[in-house]
């Protein structure tokens, strides 16, 4: 189950409205083994698609010195879609790096989605989305 709060629900949400009709993408990182997310980084969609996400190579360099400094590592890789439901493509599967992570997709088409998966060895499975006010 991924657990999140809802300002951090809010700022995925409103990332993923604000780069329709491109699909938006980041993370939310959180203390090395903990597995809670706690701090919202969006990313720039170096392919400025509807339809593809890509990290930018120096930006996601960046971002995994910043990781490794404080601590911390990916708890949630996200993007949106922009047109087709909140699932996971078979290029997002191939491209699921961070087995530890929780996959979390928003759907900025027609019918609005929030869901989240995890991806390991190319198998997805969906998991339950806990929004809470805050952590315990």
């Amino acid at each position: 189950m991924l657990t999140i709060t809802q300002d951090l629900y809010d700022a995925i949400v409103a990332h993923a409205r604000a780069d329709h009709p491109d699909e938006a993408c980041g993370i939310v990182a959180g203390p090395e083994g903990t597995g809670r997310p706690e701090r919202f980084v969006p990313m720039l969609n170096a392919a400025r698609s509807p339809t593809f996400y890509e990290f930018d190579s120096t930006d996601l360099l960046k971002l995994y010195r910043d990781l490794d400094d404080r601590d911390e590592e990916p708890v949630i890789v996200y993007h949106s879609h922009t047109a087709t439901e909140a699932y996971p493509s078979r290029t997002d599967i191939s491209y699921a790096n961070e087995p530890g992570a929780h996959y979390v997709l928003v759907s900025t088409a027609e019918e609005f989605q929030f869901r989240s998966f995890r991806i390991v060895d190319g198998a997805v499975t969906e998991e339950p989305v806990d929004v809470v006010a805050a952590y315990r």
